[in-house]
């Protein structure tokens, strides 16, 4: 068994930290959670996608793995999930309001109406 199938079933967390080997502060952790396993993700694919899983053995993917968790970590007890705008959500909070054109005719008075 990978390292990353041991990590792909694992179900929370403070699982991760705690295979990992990546000291965390558990109420940091309940605040962030998911902000920290998206930012992490963020980071493994990027890693991914330069190929630097390619030709490592388990330890060393373990290693690349806890480096980018502590990394994630960071990020959220330097700032807060709404600074750091990870979802869609937090990204709309902060976006600039479109006004939408509104019609120029909007109001219809009722004495121009007709019955046919």
């Amino acid at each position: 068994m990978s390292a990353l199938d041991d990590l792909n079933r694992l179900s929370s967390a403070e699982d991760f930290f705690t295979f990992l080997g990546v000291d965390f502060d558990p109420a940091v952790v309940r605040v962030s959670r998911l902000h920290i396993m998206r930012r992490m993700g963020q980071y493994l694919r990027g890693l991914e996608l330069d190929g630097a899983f390619e030709g490592k053995g388990d330890d060393e993917i373990k290693v690349l793995c806890a480096e980018h968790l502590a990394l994630a970590y960071q990020d959220f007890v330097e700032s807060t999930p709404i600074e750091q705008r990870l979802f869609k959500v937090h990204k709309d909070a902060v976006a600039p309001k479109t006004d939408e054109p509104k019609p120029d005719n909007a109001f219809v008075p009722l004495s121009s109406l007709t019955v046919v």
